[in-house]
């Protein structure tokens, strides 16, 4: 399966993210180059750097745009890694299944998979936590008449993929207002143009989508927001608890045998995320590749806006929140996964974030997660 790949070092690679690639939106190609590395150690040699393959559940979605954003700033160079970034295709392989199954080392993917894999018996982890909030929103017609998740009851809403995040995320909204799996209809509509489709032609009423797809909605007035889980606030409102979501995954067997290179790679998402914290929609869209943040489906002025409005979805330190792993194993358990023989602090580490903090003498704000959740 050809993967559109994305070289953090070296010459500037040229990207061309399709609308269809499971979240991502339509770009023209643009070149992707390392920004500056100030501030830290010095970059090192890159002969000498160990090589990481990570593939991102649709790169240029806002959710998910630490990852490119790392690299933009040259944070893999400066702290001697080298990241082959790419990002999975709508009908191929998830991020989170290509690290499981090897084709790549990490994924930048929902923490929830730690639990799904898990309680199937495979030892994935999550490194590093970016996000306390899914950056979702359910995005209805207005004809649809949904204004909360008892709403759903007779409708169809659209996810990402059947048996996704998007997918078990529905499933606890619906569970958490009364109703089942089987009161409402579930179709894939991937994200970008496929979801704007969906609704446009009547084939979905609502669907669960990111930001740059949900400003293009609102913009062409053909949905607006019903449920909103864009801010750990907004997720608590509908949840009961903080829903942390946009992680680094890895198999825990090659963490073991890659330390070092994992401690890089979280250097460099740590200081990315205090790098977020401390600047602008504005500063972050400007750092961005243009086919992210400018094309056929938003401007760049709405993009801009809409990153300003869920910029709170993102943590400042990469620490997993109180309370976060908590609720996600309500949601696990909730949509029927068995979680008995899972447990909690064996899904997700600290270390590494509290080293990349150390590391750079940044204080975590964030009230940490321990071993109950």
């Amino acid at each position: 399966m050809m993967k559109n790949k994305i070289y953090a070092v070296g010459a500037a690679g040229v990207v061309a993210l399709s609308l269809a690639a499971c979240g991502t939106s339509s770009a023209s190609s643009t070149s992707t180059s390392s920004g500056s590395t100030s501030g830290g150690s010095a970059s090192a040699d890159a002969a000498s750097m160990p090589t990481v393959k990570m593939m991102v559940g649709g790169i240029d979605k806002q959710i998910y745009l630490p990852y490119q954003l790392a690299e933009n700033l040259g944070y893999y160079q400066k702290y001697g890694v080298k990241v082959e970034l790419s990002t999975e295709q709508q009908g191929g392989v998830g991020a989170e299944d290509a690290m499981a199954s090897g084709q790549v080392d990490m994924a930048g993917a929902w923490y929830v998979h730690t639990v799904d894999f898990q309680s199937k018996g495979k030892n994935v982890i999550n490194l590093v936590q970016l996000s306390g909030a899914p950056g979702e929103r359910v995005m209805c017609s207005p004809k649809a008449n949904v204004k909360s998740g008892a709403d759903l009851k007779g409708k169809t809403v659209g996810v990402t993929d059947l048996g996704s995040g998007t997918d078990e995320l529905t499933q606890f909204i619906a569970a958490k207002a009364g109703i089942s799996k089987n009161d409402y209809h579930t179709i894939a509509v991937g994200a970008g143009a496929t979801a704007i489709a969906a609704i446009q032609r009547g084939s979905a009423d609502c669907v669960m989508t990111t930001q740059p797809t949900v400003g293009a909605l609102e913009s062409k007035n053909l949905a607006v927001p019903a449920i909103d889980l864009a801010t750990s606030d907004g997720a608590k409102a509908a949840l009961g608890g903080t829903l942390p979501s946009a992680g680094l995954l890895a198999q825990a067997d090659w963490v073991k045998t890659h330390e070092d290179a994992a401690q890089k790679v979280v250097n460099a998402l740590v200081d990315t995320m205090h790098w977020i914290s401390t600047h602008s929609a504005q500063d972050i869209a400007d750092k961005l590749p243009q086919s992210f943040v400018q094309n056929s489906t938003i401007t760049k002025d709405q993009y801009v806006s809409a990153l300003n409005q869920d910029k709170g979805q993102f943590l400042p330190d990469g620490i997993m929140p109180a309370g976060g792993p908590k609720t996600i194993f309500d949601e696990e358990k909730t949509i029927g996964v068995d979680t008995s023989k899972v447990n909690i602090a064996d899904t997700f580490t600290q270390k590494y974030a509290q080293a990349a903090l150390k590391l750079e003498g940044y204080t975590a704000t964030t009230t940490p997660a321990g071993n109950d959740g």
